[in-house]
């Protein structure tokens, strides 16, 4: 029987949380030989989302074959954030030390930094405490941008829904990529993204504008991301001129629809390369006519 605890601060967020535990309960459903418990340093915990968490107060003696989970708190600042007393972080460090593996989701890094766990290492965290959490911890290897890093026991991971991407990572570890796809299939998501993914999508990237127009345009192109589409029928589709829909799209999202498309394609095309694709197999899949092109947007 594995353990997989989760140590919970003040503030912590739902999904870093409820993620990864449901990746290790639909592990127990399917008889992995999964145990779950929560505990903190008092009995009830209040999320960020409102809903208050009931811990164990106590820390328990574990085996090198446990697994500790920091779920991410709330934090405009990691200093100003996330309390945990010397006891907590001495039951982290001494866990690693033995042979255990530690891991973070979000700001949860913080915790592991303030373990002493990531000097030396390999490590990352929302993109939005990037910077603090490389200031605080010089002597880590701060990785931008990616879902989740694993370095020598150590796994941190990106904010949020990455901590699912983080544990499936594990139980792909533990007990193989079929185990890891069905719990995937189970919950409907990615079979397991790489951690070198990027955290920010190119959807997410260009939708930060209130143009609704170009919003439809974005809505076509991404439905038929692998169609021959012309300035002309994205012009007829929205009803607006050619003219009008570059410089619309161009304002909202400073690129033209045809860069647009091309940025769909590569990203999805390095996905599939990440996941044992050809380059010609994922040029054809992405919609590009032969792997020339998709050559010439990887090397630009």
């Amino acid at each position: 029987m594995t353990r997989v605890v989760f140590l919970l601060v003040p503030g912590v967020h739902l999904l870093d949380l409820s993620g990864p535990a449901q990746v290790f309960s639909s592990a127990a459903d399917l008889g992995l030989g999964v145990e779950l418990s929560y505990v903190a340093e008092a009995a009830t915990v209040p999320s960020a989302q409102g809903l208050v968490v009931h811990a164990d107060p106590a820390l328990p003696e574990l085996s090198t074959e446990d697994l500790i989970i920091v779920p991410g708190w709330r934090a405009a600042k990691l200093a100003t954030s996330g309390p945990l007393t010397e006891q907590a972080l001495d039951w982290l460090r001494a866990h690693h030390h033995r042979g255990g593996t530690v891991a973070s989701v979000c700001a949860g890094a913080d915790a592991l930094g303030r373990a002493g766990l990531l000097d030396g290492r390999r490590c990352t965290t929302h993109h939005d405490l990037q910077d603090e959490l490389e200031s605080r911890y010089p002597n880590a290897c701060v990785v931008r941008d990616v879902l989740y890093t694993v370095d020598d026991r150590v796994v941190t991971s990106a904010g949020i829904a990455s901590g699912i991407d983080l544990a499936l990572h594990l139980v792909t570890l533990r007990h193989g990529p079929s185990a890891a796809a069905r719990i995937a299939r189970t919950m409907v998501v990615y079979a397991r993204r790489n951690g070198d993914e990027h955290q920010a999508s190119v959807l997410l990237k260009h939708r930060s504008h209130v143009n609704e127009t170009v919003h439809r345009i974005q809505d076509v192109i991404e439905t038929r991301m692998t169609d021959r589409l012309s300035l002309a029928e994205l012009a007829r589709l929205s009803g607006c001129s050619e003219r009008t829909v570059t410089r619309l799209f161009s304002r909202a999202t400073g690129m033209t629809p045809l860069r647009y498309q091309q940025a769909l394609r590569l990203e999805r095309a390095e996905h599939l390369i990440g996941h044992g694709a050809t380059v010609e197999s994922a040029a054809r899949m992405v919609g590009f006519e032969d792997a020339r092109m998709l050559r010439r947007l990887r090397a630009r």
